[in-house]
């Protein structure tokens, strides 16, 4: 019989093992994760704190640059303290902790979007039903079920990965536990793994853009019979921005996850992985906010009140 030692920690071969780049990488991701916090988390506050932005598509706003900061600290701190220590190792639980958060933050982002496109879907196609429509239980509703089918998603993808023996090689091919690179050090048979995998990401990733489509489809239409020139130029001009998040957050999930793993290359994955796990979560309270005029408009408001406050004070 074979001798074989089942492995009980894991070893992040991390983005590059130059050492000459450990040093610009750490300060660029450094200040990419600050940017991120502190701007998702100026978002979340000023959304709670101006009355004016207490309506539906800011709810999903403030939700989705909650997710923003979640997704991107389950990866980036590991990240960073392997640049600082250089420790590179992880234990098996941390391994299936990290790729358990992971996975929930992104699938919720997903869903996300598509509660998100559904909201202006309503708001645009049925502005006389919105209030009806888009009522704060609904809002709620659709939120808490991102929540659970998010953790559903995140249960099954630990299960079936780690569910799987790994007795040789535990070196992974990444700079934190991601699905692919981890699975591939199974030393058992996971086809049947992989191929659950892929049916539920399949699923997840193309209903979130069916409804995207749909909705924004519809939204298109409706500008087009509104013959406004004005209105047609503000709604490309606002759907190109989302578009544009949408279109990097679904190729790279989509390049990343929905190929056989013959065909992964974990040096491409890594770039990939680092636009949506780095990247579009900073990214997102600009594209999504931050060109709003509402947005603006709440950011004076809020600093001529700590203006005032600070005058009365004085």
């Amino acid at each position: 019989m074979e001798n074989r030692t089942e492995v009980t920690q894991f070893i992040l071969l991390g983005l590059t093992s130059v050492s000459e780049l450990q040093a610009p990488l750490f300060v660029l991701f450094l200040l990419i994760y600050l940017i991120n916090v502190m701007g998702n988390l100026g978002m979340i506050l000023l959304i709670l704190l101006d009355s004016h932005l207490h309506t539906p598509m800011y709810f999903f706003l403030s939700n989705l640059s909650l997710v923003d900061i979640g997704y991107s600290s389950a990866v980036i701190p590991t990240f960073m303290a392997e640049f600082l220590m250089g420790d590179k190792v992880i234990s098996y639980n941390a391994c299936a902790t990290q790729m358990f958060f992971f996975a929930v933050f992104a699938t919720m982002e997903n869903f996300l979007l598509a509660s998100m496109a559904f909201d202006r879907y309503a708001a645009v196609c049925k502005p006389l039903h919105y209030t009806t429509t888009m009522t704060r239980s609904v809002c709620a509703s659709l939120v808490t079920g991102c929540y659970i089918c998010s953790f559903l998603n995140a249960s099954i993808h630990v299960g079936e990965t780690f569910s799987l023996s790994f007795c040789g090689s535990n070196v992974v091919h990444h700079f934190f536990c991601d699905v692919p690179p981890v699975m591939a050090l199974s030393c058992s048979d996971r086809h049947i793994n992989e191929l659950v995998l892929v049916c539920v990401a399949s699923f997840n990733v193309f209903f979130a853009l069916l409804v995207i489509l749909i909705s924004y489809t519809f939204i298109f239409v409706t500008i087009l019979k509104m013959h406004s020139t004005a209105g047609y130029q503000k709604a490309l001009s606002t759907c190109a921005s989302h578009f544009t998040a949408v279109s990097i957050f679904y190729g790279t999930i989509i390049f990343m996850y929905l190929q056989p793993s013959s065909s992964h290359s974990m040096d491409t994955d890594k770039i990939a992985s680092v636009f949506y796990t780095m990247v579009i979560p900073m990214l997102n309270p600009v594209v999504y906010s931050l060109r709003n005029k509402e947005v603006k408009g709440a950011c004076k408001r809020i600093v001529l009140q700590a203006k005032l406050s600070l005058c009365v004070h004085f």
